[in-house]
């Protein structure tokens, strides 16, 4: 996230986080699409089916813990949902959000 965040050059915001994993965006999909509105539950992908392991981090301790992945699943999702790679905010506010998910 500190990454994210001096990239941004702005202050990440959980708040903002959950409005943007939650609102539909240009590809009529959201992030909650597939990783649920409680990210702290397993989700499914809308087109495969496939499951996805809980989302936020306190739920899934492997989540974010290797930044080239995070990067490609950012890249890849963020271009399902929106059609293109999520900001440096974008991903830092998401980010913020998650981290205070507890179970």
């Amino acid at each position: 996230m500190t990454q994210y965040t001096a990239a941004s050059g702005t202050a990440a915001a959980a708040a903002r986080g959950q409005q943007f994993f939650l609102a539909r965006h240009g590809k009529e999909w959201s992030c909650a699409s597939c990783h649920t509105a409680s990210p702290g539950q397993p989700g499914r992908h809308a087109a495969t089916g496939k499951v996805i392991q809980p989302l936020a981090p306190a739920f899934n301790v492997e989540r974010f813990s290797d930044a080239a992945k995070t990067e490609k699943w950012f890249r890849r999702n963020c271009n399902d949902v929106l059609g293109r790679e999520c900001s440096p905010a974008e991903k830092a506010d998401v980010l913020a959000w998650l981290v205070t998910l507890k179970p």
